[in-house]
């Protein structure tokens, strides 16, 4: 017995509790008496759900399973590659769809993983789960750049999380959270921009979300590109749990639990302080001189009422700090990927958001959800001018001159309500509101160093002049209806309508937006599906209230000029065929083409239209607007994905796109977003280490078209100390093409109530350089640098939950 107990023989078998709630799809009404069964368990392991659509799978095995949801009268429900761990309780709350016809006239296909929450999506939409946050190698736990695994998604640049769908801005994505529209959540998140360098969203307490590429249904407005739908999910209402995790990204605490056991109530805790600056001083290149700070946290209070209805309490927020000193460098060759060359920058960003929701299912047709928030927004910024020389291959530091100082705030108070009701099998509808009010404070003074032509001589400063000193109160409305019709369980129909009015202007508006969804199910593993809406969005509310005012002598009171613009606006068409190839294999295609009008354009003929710009580290400062701008995308997307099964999964994405615009002097041009094609490949494999421990390796490689650039306007750029390009060849040409490989390596070890997880996710792995763009640094003997993106950078994380 002994020897036995020593050397580990023979082990008890570690197990854990699945559980969870399951309701009518589109009523969100409990479902009583639904079969659950863990698929491949021997004895199998089965449950029925309760007056309440409760159910529980008591001493599951540790490792991965399938459930299988089934019940009279609807669809199945299968998710694959669920994951039971020893330190924490699965819970797994399931929709349902009822089926129009009876069972035995028809063969019924029901809903699998990866298919979208929102049941009037029919096609570019997805569900993602927290686990494919951290599934995929090079993702780092952030659903932006997990997303740029899908067909159609490309990343911005290796710095930042922005997403580039289907050759549209970054900032044509919405972020809603809890069904209100929230503020770009990242940390040193730049105004106008659509994603930053590091998230403030934390996958430990986040649900399963849905992200949508195209097309998306009515409840979606203000945002032309896609949409992020995220969810939070509740604390464990039966056991305490926790989590510490320390690494690259930052050292983590959370902590769920009960707070009344009887009533159901939850709490659920989260905080992460930076730990990068540690890892920097280990020599790892982060691509800057800056050591940035930052911390972010959540929380969530989940109150069950009686009669059905619930209460929730939520937020989410980050702060963050980033001073990029470069007057102590002395090094020439060296770059700088986050700022720019010729300054000290002190950047710093703060966001905040507190909600409090109400749900109730009134009756088994009806479904009601309020939602109110407060959030803000508030950046700052101060920049010196480092005017110096070199002496050999050394940096000479002449003076700093303060030539920046900006500080950005917005906050917003938001409600959304919606109502779900059932008519009946067959139909559904969906109707509510959106409702946003602004209260924004915008201030910015700079002023210009002049340089003799030697490019190292102090000529002049001009004096300081204003570029925002304003205010406003704006409110953002959008109304909507959405209606879902089978007309049998292989023909799907969904229709809606909204609306988007801007009190900005009388022209801000938008009164009628139309949304139409087909989805055609030819066979149990064939489905056909179309979709075409018309979307629009405001801009980024700080570019109303620009005034460039740099006509001496300048004026104390600004007069912004671009308040009358119009709502950008797209048209979208997409349509689209999936086929499963065996039980785990699905291969996806869409082809899709989008007309995008009242794009803001400059007054006087140029190259310049807005719907370039929307990443990197600075804002745009545009001249006087016109709403005459038009472009258009058009392309293919391929997915071919197996499931865990077996020890392994695949994906390979890739697509094949054109995206042009033209501006003011309506010449056909490229946007710096089209790159042509994308292609990636993922693969992962598990390997089972005795009982307790697996050891996952997962590799990700990426090939895209290079980023675009023009020809560079050498006696403008030395006159403005920045690169400027020729306005006749913008975006003419392209840098060679991107190309990146990840790696990760991830051991798990199972005891009998913890779980340990040690991991490294190495980014660029072959430390490949790819061209990111031109910077000026003056001081140089040649000052036109060409800057590369993020060396190889190895993101180790430990985790332990309880």
């Amino acid at each position: 017995m002994l020897a036995i107990s020593v050397f580990g023989t023979v082990e008890a078998q570690i197990t854990q509790t699945i559980r969870g709630k399951v309701v009518d799809s589109e009523s969100n009404f409990p479902l009583i008496g639904v079969n659950i069964v863990v698929l491949g368990t021997d004895p199998m392991i089965g449950a029925v759900t309760d007056i309440n659509g409760d159910y529980r799978l008591n001493n599951v095995p540790i490792g991965r399973h399938s459930i299988e949801f089934s019940y009279i009268g609807y669809k199945d429900v299968l998710l694959n590659d669920v994951i039971v761990t020893s330190g924490k309780e699965v819970i797994l709350n399931v929709k349902m769809e009822e089926t129009v016809t009876k069972l035995e006239e028809v063969v019924i296909v029901g809903k699998k993983s990866g298919d979208a929450l929102n049941e009037m999506a029919v096609l570019s939409a997805r569900e993602f789960s927290v686990y494919e946050t951290e599934k995929y190698a090079g993702s780092r736990g952030e659903p932006a750049r997990m997303a740029r695994n899908y067909a159609g998604v490309l990343a911005s640049d290796d710095s930042r999380n922005d997403i580039v769908i289907r050759g549209n801005t970054p900032t044509g994505v919405l972020w809603k959270l809890e069904g209100i529209n929230i503020p770009n959540p990242n940390h040193f998140a730049i105004p106008g921009t659509g994603g930053g360098p590091v998230t403030i969203l934390n996958n430990k307490f986040l649900s399963n979300s849905d992200f949508f590429t195209g097309a998306f249904p009515a409840e979606y407005a203000n945002g032309i590109a896609g949409v992020f739908d995220l969810k939070m999910r509740n604390g464990n209402n039966e056991k305490y749990e926790g989590s510490v995790q320390f690494g690259f990204l930052g050292t983590e605490l959370m902590a769920e639990g009960p707070i009344n056991k009887k009533k159901g109530s939850s709490f659920l805790a989260m905080y992460r302080y930076s730990t990068v600056s540690i890892f920097k001083k280990l020599g790892i290149d982060l691509g800057t001189t800056s050591e940035p700070v930052y911390q972010d946290g959540a929380f969530r209070f989940n109150f069950p009422l009686k009669k059905g209805g619930n209460i929730a309490l939520f937020g989410i927020g980050g702060k963050s700090n980033a001073p990029i000193v470069l007057s102590t460098q002395l090094d020439t060759s060296l770059t700088e990927l986050y700022g720019s060359n010729d300054r000290d920058q002190y950047f710093g960003s703060r966001t905040g958001i507190v909600g409090l929701s109400y749900t109730k299912a009134i009756n088994p047709k009806t479904f009601v959800k309020a939602v109110f928030s407060a959030s803000q927004e508030r950046v700052t910024a101060n920049h010196d001018k480092i005017v110096r020389h070199t002496e050999g291959a050394k940096y000479v530091v002449d003076t700093l001159i303060n030539i920046l100082d900006y500080v950005f705030r917005d906050n917003k108070y938001s409600a959304y309500f919606s109502i779900n009701k059932k008519y009946s099998r067959r139909l559904s509808m969906k109707a509510g509101l959106n409702f946003d009010m602004y209260d924004s404070k915008y201030i910015d003074s700079v002023r210009v160093v002049y340089l003799e032509e030697d490019n190292v001589t102090l000529d002049s400063i001009t004096p300081w002049r204003k570029r925002w000193d304003g205010t406003g109160k704006p409110m953002l409305i959008q109304p909507y209806v959405q209606l879902k019709f089978k007309a049998s369980d292989k023909l799907t129909l969904t229709g809606g309508l909204t609306s988007l009015f801007y009190t900005m202007s009388k022209n801000s508006y938008s009164p009628i937006e139309p949304r139409l969804g087909l989805s055609y199910q030819i066979n149990k593993k064939q489905k056909i599906n179309f979709a075409t809406g018309l979307h629009s969005q405001i801009l980024a509310p700080y570019l109303y209230y620009y005034d460039k005012n740099d006509v001496a002598p300048y004026k104390d009171k600004l007069e912004p000029y671009n308040k009358d613009l119009k709502l950008m606006k797209s048209l979208h068409l997409v349509a689209g065929y999936e086929r499963f190839i065996g039980k785990n294999i699905r291969f996806k295609a869409e082809t899709y083409y989008q007309y995008l009008y009242d794009l803001p354009v400059e007054l006087h003929p140029s190259s310049y239209s807005l719907i370039n710009s929307g990443t990197g580290f600075s804002r745009f400062f545009p001249d006087t607007l016109t709403s005459k701008g038009t472009g258009r995308n058009y392309g293919l997307d391929l997915t071919l994905e197996k499931a865990f099964s077996n020890g392994y999964f695949f994906m390979t994405s890739g697509s094949i796109f054109d995206s042009k615009y033209r501006g003011s002097d309506d010449t056909l041009r490229n946007t710096s977003f089209n790159g042509r094609f994308a292609a990636n490949l993922l693969f992962g494999k598990e390997f089972k280490i005795g009982y307790k421990q697996t050891l996952n390796i997962g590799f990700k490689v990426s090939w895209t078209g290079g980023q675009r650039y023009g020809i560079i306007d050498k006696e403008e750029s030395q006159k403005e100390q920045e690169i400027v390009y020729a306005d006749t060849h913008f975006n003419d040409y392209q840098f060679k093409d991107y190309f990146r490989a990840d790696l990760k390596i991830a051991w798990k070890l199972n005891t009998s109530r913890f779980t340990h997880e040690i991991a490294l996710d190495v980014a660029n792995l072959l430390n490949t350089k790819n061209v990111l763009r031109y910077s000026y640094a003056p001081g140089r003997e040649n000052p036109i640098l060409e800057e590369y993106q993020l060396g190889r950078l190895p993101i180790f994380y430990y985790r332990f939950d309880f």
